[in-house]
């Protein structure tokens, strides 16, 4: 059984300085992870790349050899890398949204994955600056909300760069949004005629509870194991393993007995995460 992240979102929004710090705190807790980059048009790395995408096709050559442009490029580059065999692969992905919620190329990858026995999560992540008003919040909510029906996967949906918001008050109404709350704001910044359409999304977004973020800070370790750990909780990662738990100070650490499987070496459990929640914000 192998487990996999597939890492997206829109350009700018976080998606290697997350990949960076989760390996980092990955080896901090001796926790064995394998990052694999999907971007062929990704220079720079500040984390080891186990497997890179450039290394079996370049962008720049498709789209010279194919008269491709950098988006019809990047989608046959995506459609060229074979399969990837390991325990717990984290996939860096292209930031061009489109990849993810109309072109198929993903989610045949994703199905692959699937047939290997992977079980895969998709984690999209979002500038927390980008969520500033309401519009700009339900724009995030509908192209998360796309990708997640594209791909068709436990989903896990992340408000990325908390550390730089000024005012984390602008953001933390956004996390657990009331739905006559969303539709005052979205009524008194648009044009009446807008009306029908505000209730609508307003009520898609209440009603269904499919698209509701966890905040990072990547500051902090704590906010780091969080997300990991819901992550871990949709892939079952370590359900395997033979677990066993004691008190250091206030933290929550696990090691795994003999037999319980190389993939959960390392594993750190922190039960008391939900107590900390609010070290998050």
């Amino acid at each position: 059984m192998g487990y996999a992240q597939l890492v997206i979102g829109p350009a700018g929004s976080g998606k290697s300085t997350y990949c960076s710090s989760l390996y980092q705190h990955c080896e901090t807790v001796g926790r064995t992870i394998h990052m694999v980059n999907l971007d062929p048009a990704a220079e720079h790395f500040s984390y080891p790349v186990s497997t890179d995408i450039r290394e079996l096709i370049s962008l720049d050559d498709v789209m010279e050899e194919l008269g491709m442009g950098p988006n019809g490029g990047l989608i046959y580059c995506m459609e060229y890398p074979g399969y990837l065999d390991d325990d717990y692969l984290v996939f860096d992905c292209p930031g061009q949204i489109e990849l993810f919620t109309h072109v198929p190329v993903p989610r045949n990858f994703v199905e692959h994955l699937k047939r290997k026995n992977f079980n895969v999560c998709a984690v999209y992540l979002l500038d927390s600056q980008f969520v500033s008003d309401v519009t700009k919040y339900i724009s995030g909510c509908m192209a998360s909300l796309s990708a997640m029906i594209q791909l068709e996967l436990p989903h896990i949906n992340i408000l990325s760069k908390m550390d730089l918001v000024s005012n984390k008050k602008d953001v933390e109404e956004y996390l657990n949004p009331e739905a006559q709350v969303l539709l005052s704001q979205l009524n008194r910044q648009m044009v009446p005629k807008f009306g029908k359409l505000n209730k609508s999304l307003a009520e898609l977004v209440d009603d269904y509870s499919m698209v509701n973020f966890i905040p990072l800070d990547l500051r902090k370790e704590s906010s780091i194991q969080y997300v990991l750990s819901h992550i871990d909780n949709c892939i079952q990662y370590g359900e395997d393993a033979d677990v066993k738990l004691w008190r250091e100070g206030s933290v929550g650490m696990a090691t795994v007995l003999p037999g319980g499987g190389q993939r959960a070496r390392g594993l750190v459990v922190n039960y008391l995460l939900l107590k900390h929640a609010n070290s998050i914000m």
